[in-house]
């Protein structure tokens, strides 16, 4: 008869076994491990010795508040000669002897969350089970360990924001194996409204990639929820902070927890879409941020983009628009749902909250692959991403008598689509990945799968012989006066006598435009045949100064009407005015817990001093999870250097990313970052 083993104590080994299953960074005061992976405690008897094929142990494990065999959330195990990875057992991995080293395995498919591990009669443990892209049999799998290194273990990165024509770097720290931040992740899927009003339905399905990043994309907003990012695109942050004040998710997760799960105010997309990242990494799902630019919100799914203009070129007000970029999230899954191995892989996800899905403000996860197929069926929420990155945009010109008319524009929708590199900080380019090249016949039968009547049926605009463009100089920079120019070519074998409407305008990120910043309407532009005409437009830091906002874009908008007939042609381009250069020098040598300076310094670009300075940084494993600031006592005039000292003490080694921020009166909201070696 088998004796149940007399278990005094254990060791749960949690320095090596988080080690084993790369979550080290967590720390060493608890056991974290992931699914389809061994893990080994120490039992020390009280009485007998452990005897092979002789002693027993009854193992129960559970999950979630109504833990059940049923749903997957409980299960019942002894003794194993070996390990089984396919579902849960427990092995003795030691000799005969008064302690035995217990190997303890999960299924790959189990539930992620909290666990209990009931030994026998002796007590319980606990431990958090993570998804596991390291494991085969995980559907999260990924077999590239650069990959994983960026995409899981990564604490920090780059968001691409800006322009198509000028991408900007934006170092954010996503701290997802900061102190405390495990406990909040899971907290967010603990008040999704699923697991509130079906627990174990919900906790059950904690196994399956799929609905967990569904979950987290309702939860990352708190539209429908009591998720953590309320969302606002105005200029008026009463009762909050602007999103571009945030330097990375810690400082907000922490926010939320600490609010009693009141959302934290505010967020904006490239904001849900780092916070999504940071959940989906510390839970164990591959992840990273994209950024689509030129984005269009097409809320009538014709996909077609329908924009006004007035007699001066001017945008009117409209409910479908084209964000500047638009940021989401990717997570690494397999999609057995989908009966393909073909869109396996990358699925798209985007917390945002813009257009209901299943009546709730959700988007994904959506395979790339689909998108570029044009499978319009598959879920989730194809048909907006694909719309996203291939509508059409019509422009019409609303005249003062109420007619219109089409004006001749191109453009193209889902621009530059972009992530950092596995590796370095440089941008990678997927807009493969979504779309088939412009005019191939790839790109022509995934619009006939998807029904693009619109890309369909377009004729090519009869060419008026008349070209226009906007070309601006390479160094735009806020505070300083500069040309832009609106270029105007006669193809044509005639004269031409045209007027051109030159202006430009404060635009916000998502496409709302605001005041004037400079105009001019010129009335007899001729041209000769062969002739072009280079049409300049000052634009004057005392007039722009006061009407952007902290985004520092401008949109330039030139409108030509030929009078001899034909349809008017509009140019657009938007433009991102440079922010000073941060400087960083990192004094003494970077170790472990030895205390390190930062040297910080920014020229002030503006013809007008600075008041109110503020230097602040932020680092996964270099700031204790904190930002630390530090203030000027004095303005910094025009030309001169804001200069400070910041002090830190680094936690661990390995290559670790310094986010500073700069904010002052005038000047808001400058981004900068040094990457530092941390020694042991």
């Amino acid at each position: 008869m088998a004796q149940a083993l007399d278990i005094e104590r254990w060791n749960l080994e949690c320095e090596f076994n988080n080690l084993d299953h790369h979550t080290d960074l967590n720390g060493a005061d608890r056991l974290i491990v992931r699914r389809g992976q061994k893990f080994t405690i120490s039992l020390y008897l009280r009485s007998g010795n452990y005897q092979p094929g002789l002693s027993s142990l009854d193992c129960v494990v559970e999950t979630g508040p109504q833990p059940s065999e049923e749903n997957g959330t409980r299960a019942s195990f002894g003794l194993s000669a070996v390990i089984d990875t396919s579902r849960w057992s427990a092995a003795v991995t030691s000799p005969p002897g008064n302690t035995a080293t217990l190997a303890i395995c999960s299924p790959p498919d189990a539930p992620i969350g909290r666990y209990t591990l009931t030994l026998g009669q002796s007590g319980r443990i606990e431990f958090i089970l993570l998804f596991n892209p390291w494991c085969p049999g995980d559907r999260v799998y990924m077999d590239d360990e650069r990959s994983l290194e960026e995409y899981v273990l990564s604490q920090d990165g780059i968001i691409f924001r800006g322009s198509a024509k000028y991408p900007v770097p934006t170092p954010w720290n996503f701290g997802q194996f900061e102190s405390g931040i495990l406990d909040i992740c899971l907290k967010i899927l603990d008040m999704n409204p699923k697991c509130l009003k079906f627990p174990g339905k919900d906790c059950s399905k904690r196994g399956i990639p799929t609905y967990v990043s569904r979950v987290l994309s309702a939860m990352v907003n708190c539209n429908d929820d009591k998720g953590v990012l309320l969302g606002r695109w105005t200029n008026n942050y009463d009762g909050g902070v602007s999103p571009l004040l945030w330097r990375g998710s810690v400082e907000i997760l922490r926010s939320w927890d600490r609010q009693d799960c009141l959302p934290v105010r505010y967020g904006q997309c490239w904001v849900f879409a780092a916070v999504a990242c940071s959940v989906s990494r510390a839970l164990g799902i591959p992840c990273r941020v994209v950024t689509n630019f030129n984005s269009a919100h097409d809320t009538n799914s014709n996909l077609v983009i329908e924009q006004y203009i007035d007699e001066k070129g001017a945008l009117m007000k409209s409910r479908e628009m084209i964000w500047n970029y638009h940021c989401w999230v990717e997570n690494w899954m397999t999609r057995p749902d989908l009966k393909s191995p073909d869109f396996n892989g990358w699925q798209a996800s985007d917390p945002t909250p813009q257009e209901k899905s299943h009546g709730v403000y959700c988007c994904g996860p959506v395979p790339v692959r689909a998108i570029k197929e044009g499978e319009l069926t598959f879920k989730y929420d194809a048909p907006f991403v694909f719309a996203e990155v291939n509508a059409d945009v019509d422009y019409f010109m609303k005249k003062a008598d109420g007619s219109q008319s089409k004006v001749t524009y191109t453009s193209t929708v889902g621009q530059k689509i972009s992530t950092k590199s596995v590796g370095s900080d440089a941008r990678e380019d997927i807009t493969h990945l979504y779309k088939y090249p412009e005019g191939s016949d790839e790109e022509r039968a995934t619009f006939e799968k998807a029904n693009h009547q619109n890309k369909l049926l377009q004729q090519q605009e009869q060419d008026q012989g008349l070209h226009l463009t906007i070309k601006v100089g390479s160094d735009i920079r806020k505070g300083c006066d500069f040309d832009v120019f609106a270029v105007v070519t006669n193809n044509t074998e005639s004269q031409k006598k045209c007027r051109l409407v030159f202006g430009s305008c404060a635009m916000s990120y998502n496409g709302n435009v605001g005041e004037n910043c400079g105009f001019k309407d010129l009335l007899n532009v001729e041209l000769s045949p062969g002739a072009e005409r280079r049409v300049p437009l000052r634009l004057n830091y005392s007039k722009y100064g006061g009407l952007i906002t902290e985004e520092n874009l401008i949109r330039l908008a030139a409108l030509l009407l030929d009078y001899s007939g034909g349809q008017p042609m509009l140019a657009l381009r938007n433009i991102v005015l440079d922010n000073p250069e941060i400087k960083v020098r990192i004094l003494g040598e970077p170790k472990e817990n030895r205390k390190l300076a930062a040297e910080i310094t920014m020229q002030n670009p503006l013809p007008e001093p600075l008041e109110e300075c503020c230097f602040s940084i932020e680092g996964a494993n270099l700031t204790g999870g904190h930002v630390i600031s530090e203030s000027l006592t004095s303005s910094v005039g025009p030309g001169e250097d804001a200069k400070v000292k910041i002090y830190f003490t680094p936690t661990h080694s390995g290559l670790r990313k310094l986010v500073v921020d700069f904010n002052s009166k005038k000047l808001c909201h400058v981004k900068g970052y040094r990457n530092v070696i941390i020694g042991k």
